[in-house]
C-alpha cells in the first residue's frame, strides 16, 4: 500500500492529496505536524532527510519527497486519467503553466508568509536549514502575489482549465495557490478577478477539492 506522509493545513501536501484524488489511488496517510515541528525531528528526518512534506512511500519502499516526483511516478502507474497531459505539446504546455503556478504564485505566498510570521523565524526556507527573515522579500512576496492572480485571471478568460482543454495538474497546482493566498490576506475579487472565481467555483465541484 501507498503511504502519503501529510500535513492538513499545510499547501504541498493538499497537492499530493489532490492529485492521488483524482487518479483513485488508495492509500495509507499519516499525519506529520508541522506546528510542533515534528519534520524536523527523528524518526521523520530519517525518512526524509529534506524534512519536507510531502513524502510518498511506494508499496516497494521507494521514498518520493517532493510533488514532482510524486506527480510523475504516480501518472506513470497510474495514467488514468491523463492529469501531465496525452500528446507532446499537451505535456509540454501542462508541465510549463505547472512550473509557472509554481513559481510565481506558491513561491510568492511562501516568500511574504515565511519572512514575516513570527512562527517562521528563522525559517525562511523550508527544509533542515535555518535561515532568518529577510522583511523586504515578503513585501516583495505580497506584490507577486497580487500579479500573480492577476495573470492568472487572464489566463482564464474564456477557458474552463489553465493548461489545455482538460483538467490538468496545472489547474491542481493553482488551486492550492488561490486558496493559500488567504495565510497572507490576499483573496480574488469579483471586480479584479471575475475569470480566476468562476473557475474557483467550477473546481469546487470536483470531490477532490474539498480535501
Amino acid at each position: 500500500m501507498i503511504t502519503l506522509y501529510d500535513c492538513s493545513t499545510a499547501p504541498s501536501p493538499r497537492r499530493a492529496r489532490i492529485f492521488l484524488a483524482e487518479k483513485g489511488v488508495k492509500h495509507d496517510t499519516v499525519q506529520v505536524d508541522l506546528r510542533n515541528g515534528e519534520h524536523l525531528r527523528e524518526p521523520y528526518r530519517a525518512l526524509n532527510p529534506q524534512c519536507t512534506v510531502p513524502l510518498l512511500v511506494a508499496d516497494d519502499g521507494a521514498s518520493l519527497t517532493d510533488n514532482a516526483a510524486i506527480t510523475a511516478y504516480v501518472e506513470a502507474r497510474y495514467p488514468e486519467p491523463p492529469l501531465l497531459g496525452i500528446t507532446p505539446l499537451e505535456k509540454a504546455e501542462i508541465a510549463s503553466w505547472n512550473w509557472r503556478i509554481e513559481f510565481e504564485g506558491l513561491l510568492g505566498i511562501a516568500e511574504a508568509m515565511r519572512n514575516s510570521a513570527p512562527a517562521m523565524a528563522n525559517r525562511a526556507l523550508p527544509g533542515p536549514v535555518d535561515y532568518a527573515q529577510i522583511p523586504e522579500l515578503a513585501q516583495r512576496g505580497l506584490a507577486r502575489v497580487q500579479q500573480f492572480l492577476l495573470w492568472l485571471d487572464q489566463r482564464l478568460e474564456g477557458r474552463g482549465f489553465v493548461a489545455t482543454e482538460r483538467f490538468s495538474v496545472a489547474d491542481i497546482t493553482a488551486v492550492v495557490a488561490v486558496d493559500f493566498a488567504r495565510v497572507v490576506k490576499i483573496r480574488p475579487d469579483e471586480q479584479r478577478h471575475p475569470n480566476v472565481l468562476r473557475w474557483r467555483a467550477a473546481m469546487a465541484q470536483r470531490p477532490s477539492m474539498a480535501l
